[in-house]
């Protein structure tokens, strides 16, 4: 479970870039931002860019359980083409502010409701 990602009780872009064994642009890219957004303190620290680690975070901890590690999951949310969804992963429904869809989604599969 990702959980030691904050810093002052933010997410913590590097952190969490090493938890993943990524660089800092890849996540950035990952969570559809401008890699300012995870490298300037102060575009941290803004609603959109923790909003958006959140949204990703929730969603790798969901689905971790299924794959047995973090990193595992993150290769899902980037690649995995999601039943429903027009071919689009989990990252590209992020990146066009749907975590919501891909939370149900995931919920509904767990209980085994078959998209």
């Amino acid at each position: 479970m990702i959980e030691k990602t904050l810093s002052d009780g933010l997410f913590a872009p590097k952190k969490l870039a090493e938890l993943l064994l990524t660089t800092v642009e890849e996540l950035s890219r990952s969570l559809g931002l401008g890699k300012d957004a995870i490298q300037r303190k102060d575009r941290i620290r803004s609603d959109r860019t923790q909003r958006r680690m959140r949204q990703m975070i929730e969603i790798l901890n969901k689905v971790e359980p299924r794959f047995g590690s973090p990193l595992a999951a993150y290769a899902w949310y980037r690649s995995e083409p999601l039943p429903g969804f027009d071919g689009r992963t989990a990252m590209q429904l992020v990146h066009e502010d749907k975590a919501d869809a891909v939370l149900q989604f995931i919920d509904a599969v767990d209980a085994g409701v078959y998209a």
